[in-house]
C-alpha cells in the first residue's frame, strides 16, 4: 500500500519516479494564464491570514463548502476568517476524491511544510501556524512566487485597465516578468445594449475618443490594443460558450453598432453577427502583432440567478455547457487562416465530450510554419484534474502531438495555486512511464525525458518568447 501524498505520489513505478526527479521536477513554471491580482504582486503583498490566500475568491473550494450544507455566511458573509476556515477545515475530509482534497494538502505541503491531514481536530493549530509564517518577509506574495520557481505570470486584464501595476512591477523586479494579457469579451457583449454602452463610455474616457460609430469603436480598441503590446503584453485571451462565425457584411455590423449606440435591442441573429464581428477584428490584431490568441470555450455561466443577483459573478454557480462547438470553431479558424491572418492560436476545453473534437480541429490549421501554433490547451476548469488532464493528454496522444504541448498553467486568482503544476508534472511522467513499462514505447529515458521537460517547461519558452 502506498503511503498519501509522499515523494511518490502519482508515480506508480520506478521509471515514473526517475523521469520526475531527473527531468521535470526542478523545472521552472511560465504560467501563460492565471487570474492573480497585478496590484498584490506589484505592492509585494503580505496577507493577514490563511483565509485571506486560501479561501478568499476561491470559488472550487466555496462549491465544496455549500454541497457540505455550510450556510453562505461562513463562504462569501461577514463570519470572521477564522469562522470561515474552521468550516472550510470541517468540509475537506468529505472532499475524499475530489481533486480539492489532494489540493489542499499539497499546498499545506509545499507551503508551509504541513504533513498533517486537515480536520476540525486541527483546525485553529494548522490555522495559527500558517497565518504565523505569512507574516514573514518570505511569505509575502513575491516570497511565495519565488518559492515556486515562478519565472512569468500573465494576468488577465480588461482593455480600459491603465496597467499602472505592471508598469511599477516592471520598474523594480527584472527577475520577475508579470505580463497583461488582453481580455477584451466586454467590448464584444451585446446581449445587454445598456451595458456595453456604459463600457462604451469609459473606452472613450480612457482612450480620449469620441465614440459614434463603429469606424470610432474599432480605433478606441485598437489604441488599447496597441497600448498593452507596447506594455510587452503578447497575448489575448476570450472566455466564451463559443466561438461565433456568424456570416455579416460591414454594412450590417455598422447598422448593429448604431442601433447599441441608440439603446435598441438587438435580434438574436444582430447579436451573433456583431459578436462574430468583433472576435474576427480582434483576431486580426493579435497576428498583426504577433500575439498568442487563447480561446477558453463551453462554460456555462451564472447558472443559479438568485445566488449570482446576491453574490456576483466567479463566486461559484458555474457549470460545465453542451454547446456546439466544431462548426463554428472550423468556420473561425478557417477565415483567418484563408488570409494567412491566423495568429498562434491555443484553444480550451472544458466538456470532456468534446476533447477529440478539440484535439482533431487543431490539425487542421497546422500549417508547418511553427510547431505546434493551434494547439489544444490543457485540461480546463472542471477538467485540471487527474482524470481530467488525463483524458485530455490522451485525446492530444492519439490525434495530435502531445510532444508540442505547452503544459500547464494555473487559471487561477490564487497564489497558493502554483503546485498544480507540480501535480500536472507527475501526471505527465507517470503516463510516459506506464508506457514504457508496459513496452509501448522504447526504454529511451533520455529521449522521453527530453520531451517531458519540453511539455512542462520548454514548449511554452519557445512558443510564447516573452
Amino acid at each position: 500500500m502506498k503511503n498519501f501524498l509522499d515523494e511518490n505520489f502519482l508515480l506508480e513505478s520506478k521509471t515514473a519516479e526517475l523521469l520526475f526527479n531527473e527531468y521535470a521536477k526542478q523545472l521552472p513554471i511560465i504560467d501563460y494564464h492565471c487570474h492573480l491580482p497585478p496590484e498584490a504582486i506589484a505592492n509585494d503583498h503580505q496577507f493577514e491570514n490563511l483565509t485571506q490566500i486560501w479561501l478568499y475568491g476561491d470559488h472550487y473550494k466555496w462549491r465544496a463548502m455549500r454541497a457540505n450544507g455550510v450556510n453562505e455566511d461562513f463562504i462569501t458573509g461577514n463570519k470572521t476568517d477564522f469562522e470561515k476556515f474552521d468550516k472550510w477545515a470541517a468540509t475537506v475530509p468529505y472532499t475524499l476524491r475530489n481533486p480539492l482534497y489532494h489540493w489542499t494538502h499539497l499546498e499545506l505541503q509545499r507551503y508551509f511544510n504541513i504533513y498533517e491531514l486537515l480536520s476540525p481536530a486541527n483546525s485553529k493549530e494548522i490555522y495559527e501556524a500558517c497565518t504565523s509564517k505569512l507574516q514573514t518577509p518570505e511569505y509575502s506574495v513575491r516570497g511565495l512566487i519565488k518559492k515556486m520557481n515562478v519565472e512569468v505570470i500573465c494576468t488577465t486584464d480588461d482593455p480600459l485597465d491603465n496597467l499602472m501595476f505592471h508598469q511599477k512591477i516592471k520598474q523594480g523586479d527584472h527577475a520577475l516578468k508579470v505580463l497583461p494579457a488582453f481580455r477584451p469579451d466586454k467590448a464584444m457583449a451585446c446581449d445587454d445594449v445598456g451595458a456595453l454602452n456604459n463600457y462604451i463610455k469609459k473606452l472613450e474616457q480612457v482612450s480620449g475618443y469620441d465614440i459614434v460609430t463603429l469606424d470610432d469603436y474599432l480605433i478606441a480598441l485598437k489604441s488599447r490594443h496597441d497600448y498593452f503590446a507596447a506594455n510587452g503584453c503578447a497575448v489575448s485571451d476570450h472566455g466564451l460558450e463559443q466561438l461565433y462565425a456568424e456570416d455579416y457584411t460591414e454594412t450590417e455590423i455598422r447598422a448593429i453598432f448604431k442601433k447599441i449606440r441608440s439603446n435598441d435591442i438587438l435580434q438574436p441573429v444582430e447579436i451573433l453577427k456583431f459578436k462574430s464581428a468583433m472576435l474576427y477584428q480582434f483576431a486580426l490584431w493579435d497576428h498583426e502583432k504577433g500575439w498568442v490568441q487563447q480561446y477558453h470555450l463551453g462554460a456555462l455561466r451564472n447558472a443559479n440567478s438568485r445566488a449570482f443577483k446576491n453574490a456576483g459573478p466567479d463566486t461559484g454557480w458555474d457549470s460545465i455547457g453542451d454547446f456546439s462547438q466544431a462548426r463554428a470553431l472550423s468556420k473561425f479558424l478557417d477565415k483567418l487562416d484563408v488570409d494567412n491572418k491566423l495568429a498562434k492560436t491555443i484553444i480550451y476545453n472544458v466538456n470532456p465530450s468534446d476533447n477529440e473534437i478539440f484535439a482533431s480541429m487543431t490539425g487542421n490549421f497546422n500549417d508547418g510554419s511553427i510547431a505546434g501554433k493551434v494547439q489544444f490547451g490543457s485540461a480546463w476548469w472542471f477538467l485540471d484534474q487527474k482524470d481530467g488532464m488525463t483524458k485530455q493528454m490522451n485525446a492530444l496522444s492519439n490525434i495530435g502531438l502531445l510532444a508540442r504541448l505547452v503544459g500547464m498553467l494555473t487559471d487561477s486568482r490564487s497564489f497558493m495555486s502554483y503546485p498544480r503544476h507540480e501535480y500536472f508534472r507527475r501526471l505527465v511522467c507517470n503516463m510516459f512511464a506506464e508506457d514504457i513499462e508496459n513496452g509501448l514505447l522504447p526504454n529511451d529515458l533520455k529521449w522521453t525525458g527530453k520531451i517531458i521537460q519540453d511539455i512542462c517547461y520548454y514548449n511554452a519558452q519557445q512558443y510564447f518568447d516573452f
